[in-house]
């Protein structure tokens, strides 16, 4: 990771259009839909654009685009890296580096999970309020990363306050059921053991999945405000867990995509 890399791909989209973006969006598995609601005014696929990682998930998309969604500037990433895809956190979290160095000021990221709370239902949202990495890794340990920030990011509210108290007066206003707790992320691409289940919730984990503590961490990194919100696509219940079905989990998150596209469009006006 260096500076000349980040500027050449900075530049690269400046020069295809992408010109003063306010906010930076980044959908997970089975949330492509809010890219209906945005008029689109650029369209990259990730293969053109220098430096950028290529998503190998077949349900993620890979395009970059821009346009205008609720009156502001919007730069949405539909698509994203993962561990288990092969690559190295720092270019997982290549795309925050380059969507700050545009010009954004906030950061809203979604993601699909399993439930581990057991009081959290199937199709239920959960707001990020906290998080527990168990990647192995952090994606700020590499040599040069004090060029880039403060190399020991403080983390002691990932999430910012601002734009979660925003979030939740947007629910309890549209009558979405809207959890608040804490996501774990593990490496993946396997699901959990019942074992891995049960010492997950100990931990003090109400939802697990396989993404967003990375980019979460690099936004802290670089002081962008940024707020997550889970669609909670299985029960993962150690006493009853029934072997996972990934075209239910798509269906669940698809279902459950209205709710999440109400939300970061009340936000996004709000910001």
């Amino acid at each position: 990771m260096t500076q000349e890399i980040l500027n050449t791909t900075t530049a690269f989209l400046k020069e295809k259009g992408f010109q003063n973006p306010q906010i930076g969006v980044v959908l997970g598995t089975g949330l492509g839909q809010l890219v209906n609601h945005l008029q689109v005014e650029v369209e990259i696929n990730y293969t053109d654009i220098p430096n950028f990682p290529v998503s190998t998930v077949e349900f993620h998309s890979g395009k970059l685009l821009f346009g205008t969604l609720e009156g502001k500037k919007v730069i949405v990433m539909q698509g994203r890296f993962h561990l288990y895809e092969g690559y190295s956190l720092q270019e997982i979290t290549f795309p925050v580096r380059v969507m700050k160095a545009l010009g954004v000021s906030s950061l809203l990221v979604s993601n699909a999970a399993g439930a581990i709370n057991l009081s959290y239902k199937k199709g239920d949202l959960m707001l990020l309020d906290d998080h527990i990495n168990l990647q192995g890794g952090s994606p700020l340990a590499f040599k040069n990363v004090s060029n880039f920030g403060e190399r020991f990011t403080d983390m002691c509210a990932p999430y910012d306050a601002n734009l979660n108290k925003k979030m939740l007066a947007i629910a309890k206003e549209n009558e979405i059921t809207l959890h608040k707790g804490v996501y774990a992320a593990v490496v993946g691409p396997q699901l959990e053991t019942r074992a891995e289940y049960r010492y997950l919730k100990i931990i003090g984990a109400d939802a697990v999945g396989m993404s967003t503590v990375p980019e979460v961490i690099v936004a802290n990194h670089l002081n962008l405000p940024v707020i997550a919100v889970s669609v909670l696509t299985d029960e993962c219940n150690p006493d009853d867990l029934k072997p996972v079905n990934i075209p239910e989990i798509i269906a669940v998150a698809g279902e459950a995509e209205p709710k999440m596209i109400t939300l970061f469009k009340g936000l996004i006006q709000q910001i």
